[in-house]
């Protein structure tokens, strides 16, 4: 008998999703080799009642999947890109990015008709750091509080908690059916998304050529591009996915542009910018834009937040 193809996966609805989503487009290609999903529960799953950025900081959501592909328990991870960590684990490689959803940062509100419209003091709920600086560089007037969960909960929350909007990814909302819920979809010019955010990574370990031959042909080149220069601007500034680092990486034809921006928590200053080059070299793109932003002092706004 043939042995199954296992895919490790959080057990979120949204992980799930996205697992089913991938074991839906290997089946045919996979064929006859059954494809099954192993939950595997992360660090970030069992500590709900925490700040992500206090629960160790980087990998809280990938850390025990790649250690189940290294043992062999699984072989194939998917992760939501935006979460895996930049900094690479021996024996395991990034096999295939398949094309991006949306990139966008949603507004949630039973009250306002957008984010401009929210009144002086208003509050707002968000799980990200990220999020948090680029409001607060916007309307530092706003109450800010952390919210955690899944995206039901955080959506029961709204209503429950008396929140005036709370702030999620377009992207999960979207592949969860629950688009309806979005009030406004934040501009890009000040709301930068994460790094690789509405993108998924798949992982698997660097020695099985066949797992690797077989996810090569789920990979969308632009957006594998697009996302390598983002995770290569936030490697080069120091930063992990729990540090206010925004980027969006944009493929038309062979060029690449890319945008990004850097914030400390408080959200007082931003230093941003923006470079545009080959597609094919998108990795020295994105270290080129991260020395531009140390250069005028995206380092000095970076510090305060490492160890948080």
């Amino acid at each position: 008998m043939t042995a199954p193809l296992r895919i490790g996966t959080r057990g979120s609805p949204l992980a799930l999703w996205q697992a089913n989503h991938i074991a839906d487009a290997l089946k045919p290609l996979a064929a006859p080799r059954p494809i099954e999903l192993v939950r595997i529960q992360t660090t970030g799953d069992q500590v709900r009642d925490q700040p992500l950025s206090q629960l160790g900081g980087i990998g809280v959501f990938t850390k025990e999947i790649q250690r189940a592909l290294l043992t062999g328990e699984v072989d194939v991870a998917v992760h939501s890109l935006k979460d895996l960590p930049t900094i690479p684990v021996e024996g395991l490689a990034l096999a295939a990015v398949p094309p991006r959803g949306p990139t966008a940062d949603a507004f949630l509100s039973r009250r306002h008709r957008s984010f401009d419209e929210l009144p002086l003091q208003a509050t707002v709920a968000t799980g990200s750091l990220r999020r948090r600086a680029q409001i607060l560089h916007r309307r530092p007037d706003l109450q800010l509080i952390g919210i955690r969960g899944n995206v039901d909960t955080r959506l029961r929350k709204l209503a429950d908690e008396d929140l005036d909007a709370i702030i999620l990814a377009e992207a999960g909302l979207q592949r969860l059916g629950l688009g309806s819920n979005i009030t406004q979809l934040l501009d890009a010019t000040w709301m930068l998304p994460a790094v690789g955010q509405g993108a998924l990574g798949l992982e698997c370990r660097n020695d099985d050529t066949a797992t690797r031959v077989l996810l090569a042909q789920l990979n969308h080149e632009p957006t594998k591009q697009a996302v390598l220069a983002e995770r290569a601007m936030l490697f080069a500034l120091g930063g992990g996915c729990l540090v206010p680092i925004g980027a969006l990486g944009t493929v038309v034809g062979d060029v690449l542009t890319l945008r990004g921006a850097v914030l400390p928590p408080s959200g007082k200053q931003c230093v941003e910018g923006e470079l545009s080059g080959p597609a094919g070299d998108a990795e020295r793109l994105g270290q080129r834009l991260a020395q531009e932003l140390l250069a005028r002092g995206a380092g000095e706004l970076l510090a305060p937040s490492m160890g948080e």
